[in-house]
């Protein structure tokens, strides 16, 4: 099969124009539905929300999930400051220094609002210096509303709430040399490589081996996404994310990456050794790698009590959970073994 990467970097780059932070996924959601119906492949919300397809198989009984999440970091407001700014605390695991600077959106009731993320001083100006002696942390970071907002009353006219999440911008680049630089790619790199491997194999008229369940969770950057969606016939649970490149790293922005253990512990052997060997045989540049600082959705499965094997699936990006950067090459490389893994026995 031809890898469609023109069909690849078209639904990632949709993604990223997409807020979604934690708490607030409605929207990618629905379009996540839409993609999904546009190829007839079947698909139902759960209670929580995690989209739930169905690739039919011919063994039924222990079928396989492929998991990736649709939610991204963001913030939310924690209180509104006497001088109208607002105090943030993160929504996922990431540090200021990466939020200094950025452009977002506050998703109000019924109101948006823009914004930037400032240090408290954020004027050389002003404060000389001590710009560069203020230490890094949420505590040290302010919500500057782009609006006439100069006190708390300000701010509540305008409709902001204690509670508001605040969405990053992504602020993407394509590159001519297949860089894929922006915030948010963990995980819509992960979703668009599932999302073609779906759109490739509902080109084919043969049925799956194995009944597989792709399937898009909405909370994985707070830990909690997957403990409910598979149900009791899922034998086998595969994550799709993002993987760390950097130095003592094996992971590569230009293959696709297999885990073997991360903060959560070992993944299962066998059937981390049939992914490689799928790679070996597909002719597939992979590499094998492990996180010390890391989970993912299989996490929560696992934690929830699901008897299934369990492993990991990633695409390379440096600076991780800041402005990230893949390659085209890891994304293809991982979107090719996810195809032949459903394609397997």
């Amino acid at each position: 099969m031809e890898l469609d990467e023109s069909y690849l970097l078209g639904r990632l780059k949709k993604m990223l124009a997409i807020p979604s932070p934690v708490g607030y996924t409605g929207e990618i959601a629905a379009y996540v539905e839409e993609e999904l119906a546009a190829v007839d492949v079947p698909c139902f919300r759960s209670r929580r929300g995690t989209l739930v397809a169905t690739l039919d198989g011919k063994v039924r009984e222990s079928d396989r999930v492929i998991a990736a999440h649709l939610d991204t970091l963001g913030a939310m407001v924690t209180h509104i400051k006497a001088n109208g700014r607002l105090k943030l605390t993160p929504l996922g695991s990431w540090s200021a220094r990466f939020a200094e600077g950025a452009r977002v959106t506050v998703l109000g009731r019924g109101k948006t609002h823009r914004g930037s993320i400032l240090p408290l001083r954020s004027s050389g100006h002003v404060f000389g210096d001590s710009v560069d002696e203020l230490p890094i942390g949420w505590e040290y970071v302010e919500l500057r509303i782009d609006a006439i907002c100069s006190s708390a009353q300000q701010a509540h006219d305008l409709g902001i709430c204690i509670g508001d999440v605040v969405a990053v911008d992504s602020e993407p680049e394509f590159l001519p040399s297949g860089h894929i630089v922006s915030r948010h790619l963990d995980d819509k790199a992960g979703v668009a490589c599932l999302l073609t491997a779906i759109h490739m194999l509902r080109q084919q008229t043969r049925t799956l081996p194995v009944e597989c369940h792709p399937i898009f969770t909405l909370a994985e950057e707070e830990g909690c996404a997957a403990g409910h969606a598979p149900d009791q016939d899922v034998g086998e649970f595969v994550s799709v994310d993002i993987g760390p490149v950097a130095e003592e790293q094996n992971s590569s922005e230009h293959a696709a990456n297999i885990c073997i253990k991360d903060t959560s512990g070992s993944y299962d052997s066998t059937l981390t050794n049939q992914l490689i060997n799928i790679c070996t045989d597909a002719n597939i540049d992979f590499r094998t790698d492990v996180y010390r600082y890391y989970r993912s959705d299989t996490n929560s499965a696992i934690v929830a009590g699901n008897d299934l094997r369990h492993a990991l699936i990633a695409f390379g990006a440096e600076s991780t959970h800041g402005y990230e950067r893949t390659h085209i090459d890891s994304l293809l490389a991982v979107t090719k073994l996810l195809v032949n893994y459903m394609l397997s026995e």
